[in-house]
């Protein structure tokens, strides 16, 4: 009894003291709807027939037949976007019992598909492409890369909801003539663990929120006035033009002040507010100017401010409003 008492105490010696847990890091979600997916079947191996029919044409899929689909991004996080979705797959009908001309397996699957998303500002804008690939019956696709605002980006994609079948079409048909033949589409959600996401700069004395005037940093001192310009010190926002280079890759430019290529705003005391500069600081490679302008009629006292790039939430900070 005195040996088990005794192995108990110096087990529980070695372990120390009980260590809490690291809270688990929040996905960033972003519900994207896409228009008028067509799925065009590779139905033909004579080359001269390829997108040659003005269409409507119709297909149907089969065992080793590959498929490529088409659908255009119209909306992330239910406000209007644009941009570009495709995914490719060689289609392979895995059944445990299965009809003629499906492969026998011990588990009903199908061929594994890879999409690829490219968003786009309102002007056209490349923002940053995702990649994922999964297959039934895996309940979402993983995400296994990212570029632009998504650079090294994991985390997963599934569907939402249905909105209307996608078209099943020939590769004879001529995809110029997609959004007049397309109907249906659908809306999945992306839950994303980003590599950086943006952020307000902490000093000593609180967040790097400086006075737009004359670069004072806001505090209780000193604080932020109802309808000033103020300077966001932030960390996280992407690459910038015109290069898009890598975060930290090299040092940002004077000459010109370069732009942050993803989308950025401000969202003041739960309000999403349009920013009035991008840009990367001179001589950082990581650090940026955000300029806003505090709403006219803030209330006075404590305000948040949060940053937003690419559709990623940062951490928000206090600020004081007077």
């Amino acid at each position: 009894m005195k040996a088990r008492i005794f192995l108990a105490g110096f087990l529980a010696a070695l372990a120390g003291p009980a260590q809490s847990q690291p809270a688990p890091e929040q996905p960033v979600e972003i519900v994207v709807e896409v228009d008028k997916p067509t799925q065009y079947q590779l139905d033909t191996f004579d080359v001269s027939k390829l997108a040659k029919d003005p269409g409507p044409t119709t297909a149907v899929p089969r065992t080793f037949q590959q498929r490529i689909s088409i659908g255009d991004i119209v909306a992330v996080n239910g406000k209007p976007a644009r941009g570009l979705w495709t995914t490719q797959i060689l289609e392979v009908f895995h059944r445990v019992n299965p009809s003629p001309g499906q492969a026998i397996a011990d588990i009903n699957a199908n061929g594994r598909l890879h999409c690829t998303w490219h968003f786009l500002d309102a002007d056209g804008t490349w923002i940053g492409t995702l990649t994922d690939t999964g297959a039934t019956p895996e309940p979402s696709h993983s995400v296994v890369s990212g570029n632009g605002a998504f650079f090294g980006v994991i985390g997963e994609h599934r569907l939402l909801e249905a909105l209307g079948p996608a078209r099943q079409a020939s590769v004879t048909e001529d995809p110029a003539n997609r959004r007049i033949h397309g109907r249906g589409g659908w809306r999945g959600i992306f839950r994303l663990y980003p590599r950086f996401r943006p952020e307000v700069q902490m000093t000593q004395t609180g967040p790097a929120v400086l006075h737009g005037d004359d670069f004072s940093l806001v505090t209780a001192a000193n604080p932020a006035r109802r309808g000033e310009q103020l300077v966001v010190r932030a960390t996280g926002l992407g690459p910038v033009r015109p290069d898009l280079q890598p975060v930290g890759a090299k040092p940002f430019t004077a000459e010109p002040l370069q732009i942050v290529n993803s989308p950025v705003s401000v969202v003041f005391n739960g309000a999403e507010l349009a920013v009035l500069n991008k840009v990367g600081w001179p001589g950082e490679t990581n650090v940026y100017r955000v300029d806003f302008q505090v709403p006219p009629d803030a209330p006075q006292g404590a305000a948040s401010v949060q940053l937003v790039a690419a559709w990623m939430p940062g951490a928000a900070v206090i600020i004081p409003v007077r």
